[in-house]
């Protein structure tokens, strides 16, 4: 009689693959997925599940390639079928990866966090945003650490909060424009005041008043209540305002769906340009190496002395005039001769364009 020689059975070892594991009734089982196939699955962007899926096994350890038990199955799923338990699995089950690669993805959501941090500050003091770097810094030295399970505009909220306790630094504002008949109005300046909000600008159109502001994020939900109480409407003309960016600061007066009704409050931009000139210390670009590392307006070519005026200076009339030209192609004029345009009247058809 002659004996059969029986051979041990192998195991095929999966390798360099990512394992998704998901703990059901105390049991852990794992699916074997290709790499970077799971996130785009997760969000929609793969459809088909064979790019995904390795095999439609359901393991109890892939490493080793254990098979999971039927019964561990049933016990778990209510089901043996495999395809269905994998999907699950892949939709809720925890994504395993590697220490390199886990690095590299908490260290791409640090510098995520740190970027939306920096673009909703700014330095109270010079009403400027921080650097990246700095940012960085400092969220280093209060010891941030990333929650890969959270998303980065979260965090950065949190991060917010916690540097507001041991650096200055606040929340960029945000811009609004604010529309209540016109009996309203004082009731809504009162609550602005009490509120330190910055009114930017105020027209009048009809029987309507539009008031331009700058305001704490935090303040945006109480202030769209108390204006649709007074049966009015608020419009977020920039989410962000800092005072370095022509863009930002200067939104709302090329905005395109400005109504015409409001460019009607316009006052005289010749009276109040002169005052303007008077009030401001501005200088041309090439004069002294101290100038030129004061505040440059790209628009009207021309340095500013500090941050306040340098803030002003993009609510005068000259840098709307040279705005205007600008979109024409026309070459920037100085605060002289945009003055001297003014008064002669050569732009007459710009004029109407003003917001205020």
């Amino acid at each position: 009689m002659s004996k059969t020689l029986v051979q041990p059975i192998g195991q095929k070892r999966l390798t360099n693959v990512a394992v998704v594991r998901l703990k059901k009734h105390g049991i852990r089982f794992e699916i074997a997925c290709y790499k970077n196939k799971v996130l785009s699955w997760r969000s929609g962007v793969e459809k088909d599940l064979d790019e995904v899926l390795q095999s439609q096994t359901v393991y109890s350890n892939v490493s080793k390639g254990v098979l999971a038990k039927s019964k561990d199955l049933v016990k778990a799923f209510g089901t043996d079928d495999q395809a269905k338990i994998c999907l699950e699995i892949l939709e809720k089950g925890e994504l395993q990866v590697a220490g390199k690669e886990r690095e590299s993805q908490l260290s791409s959501q640090f510098r995520d966090v740190a970027t939306i941090v920096m673009q909703k500050t700014v330095n109270p003091e010079t009403q400027r945003p921080y650097t990246i770097s700095m940012i960085e810094r400092l969220m280093h030295e209060i010891h941030f650490a990333v929650d890969p399970n959270s998303s980065s505009k979260k965090q950065a909220l949190e991060v917010i909060r916690e540097l507001q306790k041991h650096y200055p630094i606040k929340r960029s504002p945000m811009r609004l424009r604010l529309t209540v008949p016109e009996q309203n109005i004082l009731d809504l300046l009162e609550k602005l005041n009490g509120w330190n909000v910055n009114v930017v600008s105020r027209d009048e159109a009809g029987s309507q008043i539009s008031i331009i502001c700058e305001m704490d994020p935090s303040l945006f939900r109480d202030c769209d209540a108390v204006v649709r109480n007074m049966h009015g409407r608020s419009e977020i003309l920039a989410v962000n305002v800092h005072v370095d960016s022509d863009t930002h600061v200067d939104h709302y007066d090329d905005h395109e769906d400005e109504p015409s009704s409001l460019r009607r409050g316009y006052t005289d931009p010749i009276h109040q340009l002169s005052d303007q000139m008077q009030n401001q210390t501005i200088s041309k670009t090439g004069s002294s190496s101290r100038e030129l590392k004061q505040n440059k307006c790209s628009t009207c070519n021309a340095v500013v002395g500090d941050s306040k005026e340098y803030r002003e200076h993009f609510k005068s009339e000259w840098h709307k005039h040279n705005l205007r030209r600008k979109t024409r192609q026309l070459p920037p004029l100085t605060a002289e001769e945009c003055l001297a345009d003014l008064e002669h009247g050569d732009s007459k058809a710009d004029l109407k364009d003003y917001s205020f």
